[in-house]
């Protein structure tokens, strides 16, 4: 009963990006407080879920990829909602809502969900790690979104050819700022987290992937801070980067054995 939270959630994110497509069709689009309010409640639609399977299953919902999907989408909102007023990012909602509503559609469709109840409480640190290693995911969704946002802000410019849509969309600088603070939050966030799955003795396989992607958002967070990346080159590292990122997730989650 738990799953049913999930279609109104599923449903709101689907009305942002539907309202907003219209809306920049008809040349009318401005910043709405409507697609604030509908992603409030789709996010405290899936906040509830979790919740509700936290209690089912005695520990953090992260023991499936239903559910790491779930607290993926889940966490990229978080994101947004802090983030995205700091950058003047109103559109990066826009953008990733269409992509929220895809994984969750995928997850409905697929037969991910298998309820596993702990027999026993499972360790503070075990769940610290799972639950931050997600959320950094989720920074890292954003930076992903942003750089799509990014690229094509400059292909528009380089066309000559501006659509409506290019006037909302935020300076290209910012964005090149915001992609690599969100980088940046993703490492720091991953970093914990790690750190947390050393010490209860995570399953070396997962360290392993963590520490991979871990180096790879270091790398790339790296030498865009010493200008050894161009703003083009780091959009499009952290667009690569995150679908790299969520193939890795997915085999976790899926071919791991238990929690992520």
């Amino acid at each position: 009963m738990d799953r049913l939270l999930l279609i109104p959630a599923t449903f709101c994110f689907l009305l942002v990006f539907t309202h907003t497509m219209i809306a920049f069709g008809a040349g009318t689009y401005r910043r709405s407080l409507f697609n604030l309010v509908v992603i409030l409640i789709g996010f405290a639609f899936q906040t509830g879920f979790l919740l509700c399977r936290g209690e089912i299953i005695r520990r953090c919902p992260l023991t499936n990829p239903f559910e790491v999907l779930m607290f993926l989408n889940w966490s990229m909102l978080l994101l947004y909602l802090l983030v995205g007023p700091t950058y003047r990012l109103s559109l990066l909602g826009a953008f990733t809502t269409p992509l929220v509503f895809i994984l969750q559609v995928i997850a409905f469709l697929m037969p991910l969900d298998h309820v596993v109840i702990a027999a026993e409480p499972p360790s503070p640190w075990l769940e610290l790690h799972a639950a931050l290693s997600i959320i950094s995911y989720g920074a890292f969704a954003l930076g992903g979104v942003a750089g799509a946002m990014f690229l094509a802000q400059e292909r528009q410019l380089k066309s000559h050819q501006l659509h409506p849509l290019f006037y909302h969309l935020p300076p290209i600088n910012e964005l090149a700022v915001a992609i690599r603070h969100l980088i940046f939050c993703g490492v720091i966030l991953l970093t914990v987290g790690l750190l947390a799955g050393f010490a209860v003795g995570s399953p070396i396989e997962k360290v392993i992937w963590g520490a991979v992607v871990w180096a790879l958002y270091v790398g790339i967070w790296g030498a865009a801070s010493v200008r050894r990346l161009s703003p083009r080159r780091l959009a499009l590292w952290a667009l690569v980067a995150f679908c790299g990122t969520l193939v890795s997730l997915w085999w976790i989650s899926a071919f791991g054995g238990g929690k992520a």
